[in-house]
């Protein structure tokens, strides 16, 4: 047996997790392109429409943990495929919302949140699969693979909403976007299930490697018991996590939240320019989603876990705080494009080590571990989105950037008290 193991069946459901991550993508930043149209018709300034950006993150953040127990639960198969339906739907609403109504602001307040609350089950849920499904030596490269999905349905989202804007108005774009939840749902119900045994595509080859770089006891196969939440939110690696995670999450949702608008209101770039320069930032985070993931895996493999997964998160950070502090100050729009653009990749290198160890020391309760943790990001996400426009307005946007960027090189010391080689144990 070669030693990736017969069969592929474990990388054909990362493939299609990372068609779901990258829909997630897509549903949620589509508002932040047809958002200045929206704006204009229900007569919403930007920290309105920014409080309706926070509403999506608030439901996305507070279902996080609950959402992780389900998947936990349930098992992914079930969660996903409700969740992908549940944001579809409202995805669809928030086109359906009348012109002119009185309570729009309200609707869409509710609307933007449910959304979130749907939304809040996929990486949880997704974390859930890797930690059943990829042997651990494999889990960088896997969760890389998932969170490439982050960059390419944030980034092919610019240009497709433009020209549907352009073709079709801004609620059209809504119903388009919540068609392709849908199909993608039916196809995860469909080959998706929650552990190798339980595929009839699976070879004897494929699941005995799976096993062999399994924890011994999610390895055998017997049901663990589920972690204490009072475990989980004590555990100095989880706080780590978390106080990391949050500061990633700032940085991260202004480019969700903000860049398309900042291209073309603060650097005067026009709206099809803006929709391909808004694109720069989400294909280097899918580059180097994966990238990073894949040089952890190769640390790991020869200097141990803490040093894999510590190295990589550590040096992404860092890189991060730079290109971003150094990007919002460069007069050329497009040159500065690029700079940001480089701060995100530089981000996401990150990102497959915080995701990679919640699966690690969570076990049979990574849903939750890291529910919690990607909480921490969302709320922080949440604050970006209103707290950004409001910085802005006051003291201009390269102090909106500048926060950022000293937010990252705190997340980065934050990593070097992360022990990955630790797992969580409820205490007798």
């Amino acid at each position: 047996m070669s030693r990736s193991g017969r069969g592929g069946v474990r990388w054909m459901l990362i493939g299609w997790v990372f068609v779901l991550s990258a829909v997630s993508y897509l549903d949620r930043v589509n508002i932040s392109i047809a958002g200045k149209f929206l704006a204009q018709e229900f007569q919403l300034d930007n920290v309105r429409l920014g409080n309706v950006f926070s509403a999506f993150i608030l439901g996305y953040a507070f279902f996080q943990a609950p959402g992780g127990r389900l998947a936990d639960r349930f098992g992914p198969r079930k969660v996903l495929t409700f969740g992908v339906i549940w944001w579809g739907v409202f995805t669809a609403l928030t086109g359906a919302v009348p012109a002119g109504a009185a309570m729009a602001l309200v609707t869409l307040l509710a609307v933007r949140f449910a959304l979130g609350l749907g939304e809040a089950v996929m990486y949880p849920a997704s974390n859930r699969l890797v930690s059943r499904w990829i042997p651990m030596g494999e889990r960088g490269l896997a969760n890389g693979l998932i969170f490439a999905g982050v960059g390419v349905g944030a980034g092919v989202t610019p240009p497709l909403v433009t020209y549907l804007l352009e073709h079709h108005g801004w609620r059209f774009t809504f119903f388009v976007c919540a068609a392709i939840g849908m199909a993608a749902a039916i196809v995860w119900y469909l080959i998706g299930r929650d552990s190798p045994e339980e595929h009839p595509w699976v070879s004897r080859e494929e699941a005995d490697h799976i096993r062999a770089g399994l924890p011994p006891v999610a390895a055998s196969g017997a049901p663990a018991a589920q972690l204490r939440w009072g475990t989980i939110l004590r555990d100095r690696n989880v706080l780590a996590l978390t106080l990391s995670y949050v500061t990633f999450g700032y940085a991260a949702y202004i480019f969700f939240s903000w860049f398309f608008i900042y291209l073309n209101t603060v650097r005067g770039l026009n709206l099809r320019a803006s929709g391909y320069y808004a694109m720069l930032p989400f294909l280097a985070m899918a580059v180097c989603s994966p990238l990073g993931g894949w040089i952890g895996d190769r640390v790991s493999r020869t200097r141990g876990r803490r040093a894999g997964r510590r190295v990589v998160a550590v040096s992404g950070m860092a890189l991060a705080a730079v290109f971003i502090g150094l990007g919002s100050r460069v007069q050329s729009a497009e040159l500065a494009s690029v700079v940001l653009a480089g701060g995100a990749g530089a981000l996401y290198l990150s990102l497959s080590s915080f995701w990679s160890v919640t699966a690690d020391i969570g076990g049979a309760s990574a849903g939750s571990v890291s529910g919690v943790m990607n909480m921490g990001n969302q709320v922080a996400g949440a604050i970006t989105a209103s707290l950004s426009p409001w910085i802005a307005d006051r003291f201009g946007w390269n102090a909106s950037f500048l926060v950022a960027a000293g937010l990252c090189a705190l997340g980065a010391v934050a990593w070097l008290s992360v022990d990955p080689e630790r797992p969580l144990r409820n205490s007798t």
